[in-house]
């Protein structure tokens, strides 16, 4: 009996040292001022996503002339989104054709696989007007006349707003870098023509459609391939080698940083 009395006063003491200390840190508990935590989004990057990239046009973006076969500027530029923030691998799918011009894209376009293809894409690069305006230049190559590109101009111009149209119907979100023109004959000569002109407007033309987009991002290219002094040229003096295809990969990358990628990508994509 007299153990069980010593028990039962040692766990009272026990209890009453434990529930001081308690009891001191409910009233210093009630006294402390609320701690405000400031506000965290996580970017959309955050979690990092297999992008899907579409290679539409012509043979620019399929890249004939690139002896190094790496894809020309469409290979190199896909190559390099694997370094984005937001990426953990790239499939790129190349659907571009040589001598595609944009009624032809229009068709293609048409093609349920090619929809599905576009229906997923995340980013689309494209090229489009090489083609159209060469074939002004073969239907009257020794009575060319000013006038007539931009009759061809203006109806490449509606084309290109249904292109754009076909696209958004199908993909909303996806992001198109379209790149302009260069002046292959520049090579014959240095002095300024009428073509240099006839480039430009149609250049602005391209550049004005994807402003109105407002999820594209134009790439002006005719600098690079002005003349042939860098060597940039395939031996078919009219598309580019592996080295006029490095530096379409450059200035595609380029623009898409000064276009800000992460607006464009609704925050999903950053370099």
């Amino acid at each position: 009996m007299r153990r069980f009395f010593m028990l039962m006063i040692t766990f009272s003491l026990f209890v009453t040292g434990c529930s001081a200390p308690f009891t001191k840190t409910t009233d210093s508990l009630a006294k402390r001022e609320d701690i405000a935590f400031s506000e965290w989004d996580v970017p959309g990057y955050f979690i990092p996503k297999r992008l899907q990239v579409v290679g539409l046009g012509d043979s620019l973006t399929q890249g004939v002339g690139d002896e190094q076969k790496k894809g020309g500027y469409f290979g190199r530029v896909s190559e390099e989104m694997i370094e984005w923030k937001g990426v953990v691998d790239v499939d790129a799918r190349n659907l571009a054709k040589r001598g595609r011009r944009s009624d032809q894209l229009l068709d293609q376009l048409e093609d349920s696989s090619i929809q599905a293809a576009v229906k997923k894409a995340d980013v689309i690069l494209l090229t489009i007007g090489g083609n159209d305006v060469m074939k002004v230049v073969k239907k009257d190559i020794f009575n060319m006349k000013k006038e007539a590109f931009y009759i061809e101009l203006g109806k490449f111009e509606n084309r290109l707003d249904e292109v754009f149209s076909t696209i958004r119907a199908l993909n909303g979100d996806a992001i198109i870098v379209v790149a302009g023109l260069y002046n292959p004959f520049s090579i014959v000569s240095d002095e300024v023509n009428e073509f240099e002109d006839i480039i430009t407007d149609w250049n602005e033309a391209i550049e004005v459609r994807s402003v109105l987009d407002g999820k594209s991002c134009f790439v002006p290219v005719a600098d690079l391939f002005d003349s042939n002094a860098n060597m940039v040229y395939h031996t078919d003096f009219f598309h580019p080698n592996a080295k006029g295809y490095e530096s379409m990969a450059d200035r595609f990358l380029e623009k898409i940083g000064e276009c800000n990628l992460l607006q464009l990508s609704d925050g999903k994509l950053d370099m």
